[in-house]
This record gives structure tokens, C-alpha cells and sequence, in this order.
């Protein structure tokens, strides 16, 4: 038995399994880690700050069964696997899913590497629609299974490229060197993204959860289904009893207290 914070955890993630610091230890709570805490702007979006001290974070991710974004995902995830025995690092990245060829993002993203078993795993359990639902070994230009898609590393310069083969077509998600960074050098950039009136956490609604066989992915009032074998589906939400409907049963959130009329009425209009 570990430390109560630990146990709560574990618990709500619904991970049994054993808990010595090997990679089969790893690969299962990552797995269980993305299906049950999903990836979520809500805070946010309806006007409150992220917090990323321990407490908040066990308070919001664990007890209340909400979800968080990069920061509040990994930080947790750290403390976690530090109390079990995991040497790490924290790690930023600059995002490229999605950015212009060229285009130069700051250094956004929060992700881990883990030492394990002689090995340096990418961990990463918090980037929306394309989070991580395995891990990945420090060794570019290696085509790398994970429970849905598969991805790979590759070098660009003194960094390393994270891409994932979807449709076919080997796509980036963001750029990350090994320069490790305590939790405090995610504070700057946490605020921004809570508080800012441009950010895009703060003016638009996101979700994401990963299953064993799919991703569900919530953009404003559209709603995707991506199976991991089959066509993708959508469908725009008409209301807000629907907006709680797909947040409470496809991402998990418990939406308790929440003004999702207010908050539906912010999302634009699909076209």
C-alpha cells in the first residue's frame, strides 16, 4: 500500500495491477491514466485559473473526477510515479500539430521521460487528441506501436520530433529537447493559457478521452468520434442538456456546478 494521494489515484483511475517500477508498471497506469482522466479546457473556458500546486491538482483530477490539460495531467503523473519509484525528467515542447509549416510556437507542452529498465521512455498523458496511450523509447527513426496509433521519433537538430501515423501519413506533434525543467518553469505559461483573453483555453471549448478502441474529441459544439479500426463520425451538439450529455458520458467529467448554459451559448455556431 502507498500514501493515501496514492491510493485515491489509483483508484480512480481503476488500475490494479502491480505497482514495481518496471515498464510493465508503466505502460498499464499510462493506459488506465488516458481512459480515465480525460483531457479537458473547462476551467478555464468558464472563467477559473488552473492551479498546478500538488493539492489543486489531486483535489480537481482525482477527488471531484475532473480532467485538466498538458500541465495539470503530467505534473500529477510525475508525483505519481516518483512516489513508486521512477526516476524522471520534465520536459516542455513546442506544439506542431496543427501549426504552419515554419511557424515557430513557444515552448508550450509539458511531457516526462522516465527511466526504466536500462530505458528512457516518453511518457506523456496530456496532449488532447493525440495524447500518448503507451510509451515510446528514446530512439529515433523507430516505428513505435501504442495501444491505438502507432508513432516515432526523429531528430531535428538537438531535438527530437514526436509524429504518429494517421490515414497514412506520418504527421508532427510538437519538438522537445532533454533540457529538464522544474515544476515551477510551467507556472509562466500555465497562467497564460488560463488567463489570457486570447488564449485559446480561455475562448474556446476542447475535450479528449482515448478508449481501448477509439478517441472521442470535443471541439466547440462538435463532437468526433475517431474508432481505431473503422470511419471516423460526427455530429454538432444542439443544446446544453446535450453539451453535458456528451461530457459526462463519452469524456467521464463530472459537470457538477457548472454553467454549461452560459458556457453553450459561447460556442460558435457550426458551419
Amino acid at each position: 500500500m502507498g500514501s493515501p494521494e496514492l491510493d485515491r489515484y489509483l483508484h480512480r483511475i481503476a488500475y490494479t495491477g502491480p505497482l514495481a517500477p518496471t515498464l510493465e508498471t508503466l505502460n498499464g497506469i499510462v493506459q488506465h491514466h488516458v481512459r480515465s482522466i480525460p483531457f479537458e479546457n473547462l476551467d478555464p473556458f468558464l472563467g477559473t485559473p488552473n492551479r498546478l500546486d500538488l493539492p489543486s491538482l489531486r483535489a480537481k483530477l482525482v477527488d471531484r473526477r475532473r480532467g485538466g490539460y498538458c500541465f495539470e495531467q503530467n505534473l500529477l503523473l510525475a508525483d505519481v510515479l516518483t512516489e513508486l519509484g521512477y526516476s524522471l525528467e520534465r520536459l516542455a515542447a513546442r506544439v506542431l500539430w496543427g501549426v504552419t509549416d515554419g511557424e515557430v510556437r513557444p515552448r508550450t507542452h509539458m511531457l516526462l521521460l522516465v527511466d526504466v529498465e536500462g530505458d528512457r521512455r516518453v511518457v506523456d498523458v496530456g496532449f488532447g487528441g493525440m495524447t500518448l496511450t503507451g510509451t515510446l523509447t528514446l530512439e529515433p527513426g523507430v516505428e513505435q506501436p501504442t495501444p491505438l496509433e502507432p508513432f516515432r521519433l526523429t531528430r531535428l537538430g538537438d531535438e527530437y520530433v514526436q509524429e504518429v501515423l494517421v490515414s497514412g501519413e506520418w504527421r508532427q506533434v510538437y519538438r522537445f529537447d532533454l533540457h529538464g525543467q522544474h515544476p515551477v518553469d510551467y507556472v509562466p505559461t500555465n497562467w497564460y493559457l488560463s488567463t489570457h483573453p486570447e488564449s485559446h483555453f480561455v475562448t474556446g471549448l476542447v475535450a479528449a478521452r482515448a478508449t481501448e478502441d477509439r478517441r472521442y474529441a470535443l471541439l466547440g459544439r462538435r463532437l468526433t468520434v475517431h474508432p481505431r479500426d473503422g470511419e471516423s463520425t460526427r455530429r454538432f451538439l444542439e443544446s446544453p442538456a446535450e453539451l453535458r450529455a456528451a461530457l459526462e458520458g463519452d469524456f467521464g467529467i463530472d459537470t457538477s456546478g457548472m454553467d454549461l448554459d452560459g458556457a453553450f451559448t459561447r460556442l460558435p455556431h457550426p458551419r
